[in-house]
């Protein structure tokens, strides 16, 4: 791998929206934490979570992933490749600027790159906090989505699952089919690599998930190796829980989770 070359790619240009902006903060001496946002939605949704790590002490980057933040139709032109690249050089990047072994936080496809950069850099990554992670989903359209996606480019939008009134992730209204297919092939390359995954792992999952269902946990469960994992249902949160009734839960939980691996 040329790591210059990575670091060299310069990100996508494209109109954001403002509230979609990624993030950086916290000490430059601090602990360094990659947070990773989810499929059709943004910064926006993680925000939070950054800052209170970078409140915390922790030197944090919260990049934005190609297509996100945009539109669904831009989403459409990109894939999953492109995704882990953002979040590779993100996660490069904090590693050079530190020389320290980096925590990393996902939301729902966040939580899949996340499994992914651990698996193809072990040495980078001490450890890693998944929310409502997705890795496989039980559904029998997704067997038909290539015949989907030859009449409609699009399909109704997966954003907003959350219980707590007024929160927003101000994620796309619709679903873009070929995204979507695309991150179907990172799950199914991070699902072959389960058992590599040795990183420490500290895994939220919804009891009420309308994005999820639970078989992605229950194969992180099965298939991961690491001696260190701790597993916890939240009991009033739905998809998004970083912006969800339990959002503190998982702040404070990975405060202590990464503050330990850290020390």
């Amino acid at each position: 791998m040329d790591v210059a070359a990575l670091l060299a790619q310069a990100p996508e240009a494209a109109e954001v929206d403002p509230r979609a902006a990624p993030y950086a903060g916290g000490p430059a001496d601090g602990p360094p934490v990659l947070v990773v946002h989810g499929f059709s939605g943004s910064p926006r949704s993680m925000r939070p979570w950054a800052e209170d790590l970078a409140a915390h002490g922790f030197r944090v980057d919260l990049p934005r992933l190609p297509g996100h933040g945009t539109s669904w139709r831009e989403l459409n032109v990109t894939g999953w490749p492109d995704w882990y690249a953002a979040a590779e050089r993100a996660l490069l990047r904090l590693a050079d600027a530190t020389g320290r072994r980096v925590g990393i936080g996902g939301l729902s496809m966040g939580g899949a790159l996340a499994l992914r950069l651990a698996q193809r850099h072990p040495d980078l990554v001490h450890g890693l906090v998944l929310v409502n992670p997705v890795v496989n989903i039980v559904d029998p359209r997704l067997k038909v989505l290539r015949l989907i996606r030859l009449v409609t480019p699009s399909l109704g939008g997966i954003a907003g699952d959350v219980a707590k009134p007024g929160a927003d992730e101000g994620g796309y209204g619709r679903t873009p089919l070929h995204a979507l297919a695309s991150q179907r092939h990172l799950w199914a390359a991070v699902r072959l690599e389960l058992a590599d995954v040795r990183t420490p792992l500290l895994v939220y999952r919804s009891r009420q998930d309308h994005v999820a269902d639970p078989s992605s946990v229950a194969l992180i469960q099965a298939s991961t190796t690491s001696p260190d994992r701790t597993f916890v249902v939240l009991e009033r949160s739905y998809h998004v829980a970083t912006l969800d009734h339990e959002a503190h839960t998982i702040f404070a939980g990975s405060v202590d989770f990464f503050t330990r691996l850290a020390g």
